[in-house]
């Protein structure tokens, strides 16, 4: 994981050629907040060879207090200017890797579960390609959900303030290394997108990362909130982070065959059948929160169907889009469960884990599922052998609680912390009083 001093030597080149003062190192706790330690340019060199030493029992998930050493291990190949902090004695970042004082690497970093994930799938010759849809909200302040605009789907209203925060996020992100292949309005009302270019998946979950903290910081700079909040406003769509995968190898997409149904290969259908046989057991991780299962309600095209369907339906929770002759490379499938406030190392990791069990073992793929499934009633999608993602996340936790995979694709110490801190969340929002509950009972009970 430490970078070679051809590595070092660049960043400090770079910070010296870009007149860079102080350096943001960053890196998440077990929900995916973003940590950091800011160090001056003066300790960059140590920092590079030697880490920053921290105080593990402090964050999120990841030591008890006799054990609270770690260690920010700075990856080099993630240094990036900011671009909204001063250009005089200015200000860059590096993603970390967090390892113990011998330098073992910490079992509860979940960039490294991405990493042992990753390694799992280059052991079998693949690479693993992600592309996530994360969408967002703007509202007039961080303490009401009052929208910007009524606009729907691709609209382009007039005297849209949200083009403009959407503009300048992506010459943001751009400046900071991260592809962007386009943005629009969404669904809901001041509800948008902005979509990220394919690439492999720890290089994507650092740019999900910088992603979410770009939005906020650009929305900030112009006296708006925005909102990563999977179900922010009852009655309309939620924000979910559907995301596109395939494995390649080397230069061949491996999900894909001239000959097969849909132009999809043997490892993909076994990488379909295993999402949808582990879903409701990763769905913990890919939709944490007790909001995100106020998105996962069927209607408002939420994916909880667990079933799959080639081009253009968007009803099941796995859909395959439609091939185009001559793009074998763009072959994929799309998981459409996450939400974009899970932690993107650990949803990237669970969902690969769950896909290469399918391949590896060799699930064998249910039939496609052909029209609407959420006009269908229940006993036509009981006869098609459908089933639904938990329901709450109190079910989620009990689904995860006795997957052998989660805790192999976790590890040991994620997977217990994880389901400790999920407890404890299931736990205060059941003893918390909802306005739903005042407002409907207090007058009447």
């Amino acid at each position: 994981m430490v970078g070679n001093r051809e590595d070092t030597e660049f960043v400090l080149q770079t910070a010296r050629e870009r007149n860079v003062k102080f350096i943001r190192l960053w890196f998440t706790d077990i929900v995916g907040s973003l940590k950091s330690i800011a160090i001056t340019v003066e300790e960059l060199e140590n920092a590079l060879e030697d880490g920053m030493v921290f105080d593990g029992s402090s964050i999120e998930g990841f030591a008890r207090t006799d054990e609270s050493d770690m260690v920010a291990l700075p990856d080099p190949a993630t240094f990036q200017v900011i671009p909204w902090r001063p250009q005089e004695m200015s200000v860059a970042r590096m993603f970390c890797d967090i390892v113990l004082p011998d330098g073992r690497p910490f079992d509860g970093d979940p960039r490294y579960v991405l990493r042992r994930n990753i390694e799992r799938a280059a052991s079998l010759g693949y690479t693993f390609y992600v592309e996530p849809e994360l969408e967002f909200f703007y509202f007039r302040d961080g303490e009401s959900t009052v929208p910007l605009d009524e606009g729907g789907y691709l609209d382009l209203t007039p005297h849209d303030v949200a083009s403009d925060l959407r503009r300048e996020t992506v010459l943001t992100l751009e400046q900071m290394g991260v592809g962007v292949e386009y943005s629009h309005h969404e669904v809901a009302p001041s509800q948008h997108e902005i979509g990220l270019r394919y690439t492999d998946a720890l290089t994507m979950a650092d740019a999900a990362m910088t992603y979410r903290m770009v939005v906020k910081e650009i929305a900030i700079r112009h006296g708006v909130y925005a909102t990563f909040m999977p179900k922010p406003i009852p009655g309309v769509n939620g924000s979910g982070m559907h995301t596109h995968q395939s494995l390649f190898h080397g230069e061949r997409n491996s999900f894909f065959d001239p000959d097969g149904p849909y132009h999809l290969s043997a490892v993909a259908r076994g990488y379909i059948a295993g999402l949808l046989r582990h879903a409701r057991e990763i769905t913990l991780v890919t939709n944490q929160w007790v909001n995100s299962y106020k998105r996962l309600l069927p209607g408002f095209e939420a994916p909880v169907y667990v079933c799959w369907a080639p081009q253009r339906n968007w009803s099941t929770l796995v859909r395959v889009p439609e091939y185009r002759p001559g793009r074998e490379d763009e072959v994929r499938v799309e998981y459409r469960a996450p939400d974009p406030a899970c932690n993107p190392y650990l949803a990237f990791a669970v969902m690969l884990a769950a896909g290469l069990e399918g391949v590896e073992r060799e699930y064998e793929l249910p039939e496609p599922v052909a029209g609407n499934v959420f006009a269908m009633n229940d006993e036509e999608r009981a006869a098609r052998g459908i089933h639904t993602l938990p329901g709450s996340l109190y079910e989620a936790i009990e689904a995860a609680e006795g997957s052998e995979l989660l805790r192999r694709c976790l590890g040991d110490h994620l997977f217990e912390s994880f389901l400790r801190n999920k407890r404890l969340e299931w736990d205060a929002y059941r003893a918390h009083i909802t306005d739903f509950e005042l407002k409907r009972y207090l007058p009447v009970l």
